[in-house]
């Protein structure tokens, strides 16, 4: 059997998300607290669980063979890697991290042209001093070792922090200047182990996993028993993926019919489905949809 391809996976804020999107594309990882290590019920894996911030030079140097991290800490480390797969999910929301220039409410800091000689604090050097350089714009950069908001306004004039909504921002008493970039995680492969096609086969199946259970989040599937003289006007009320699947029913007249749709649209569209004749409507969950 072919040796397992080692991922480093995000620990911290990132994690349980990660672990839960693997769940729902088949796989069952520990959740051990105190191990990054932990055990998968697949022979083609090994887990790492590693900061974010490390696991695009890992992969670079062959340390692991694959990772899933941001793509803002592929671009902050410039490593050289093989992009496998966009993943479109965060720790909170669906929405990408962003990384934002921040300042203390009553700054008179107003637009990014006023940082010029001004002390920036962030985790993000690289990230802070690209953006600083697009915009022609100079400023110290500090790199902050955690709790980057609290280092305004005695120890920095301004920060360049992660969010998602901007909430802890707010609640610490800062204002976003502007948005430097938004970042999703990204499925990353060491580009030696890439060059192999059996690996790269393994790294395109865990890939197509992943991007199905993502495509699933916000679908149900529906299925439901409807008379022959309903069909026409159920199947124009269903808003589907592709064309709803038909089958005959061994009762004469009636058929069944399968669907894939969004489960926001599911409260007022099942009303209205039992209005035209269906019957034995059923909603169920869906982990993955393969297109």
């Amino acid at each position: 059997m072919a040796k397992p391809l080692r991922i480093g996976l995000p620990s911290g804020s990132l994690q349980e998300a990660t672990l839960d999107l693997f769940r729902r594309a088949g796989y069952t990882i520990s959740r051990a607290s105190r191990t990054y290590r932990p055990a998968i019920d697949d022979p083609n894996f090994e887990i790492r669980l590693l900061r974010a911030q490390e696991i695009a030079a890992y992969v670079q140097d062959g340390f692991l063979d694959l990772g899933l991290t941001g793509s803002d800490w592929i671009q902050e480390t410039r490593a050289k890697v093989q992009p496998v797969s966009t993943l479109r999910f965060s720790k909170a929301t669906a929405q990408p991290a962003r990384w934002v220039i921040a300042v203390p409410n009553r700054s008179p800091i107003r637009r990014p042209s006023q940082l010029r000689g001004k002390r920036i604090a962030t985790e993000a050097v690289g990230l802070v001093r690209q953006y600083l350089s697009k915009h022609k714009i100079k400023a110290k950069v500090e790199f902050s070792w955690g709790a980057t908001e609290v280092k305004v306004p005695e120890l920095a004039d301004a920060i360049a922090d992660i969010t998602e909504t901007g909430s802890s921002l707010l609640a610490n008493g800062l204002r976003i200047l502007d948005t430097i970039l938004e970042s999703y995680p990204q499925l990353i492969a060491n580009r030696n182990v890439w060059s192999n096609s059996a690996d790269r086969v393994r790294i395109q199946n865990l890939a197509m996993l992943l991007e199905g259970a993502l495509r699933a989040r916000d679908l149900v599937g529906l299925k439901m028993n409807v008379p022959r003289r309903c069909l026409r006007s159920v199947s124009s009320t269903l808003s589907s993926l592709r064309d709803p699947t038909i089958s005959p029913l061994a009762r004469d007249g009636w058929v069944a019919v399968e669907t894939v749709m969004e489960e926001k649209t599911v409260r007022s569209i099942i009303p209205r489905l039992k209005q035209l004749g269906a019957e034995g409507i059923i909603e169920y969950p869906l982990n993955k949809v393969v297109s």
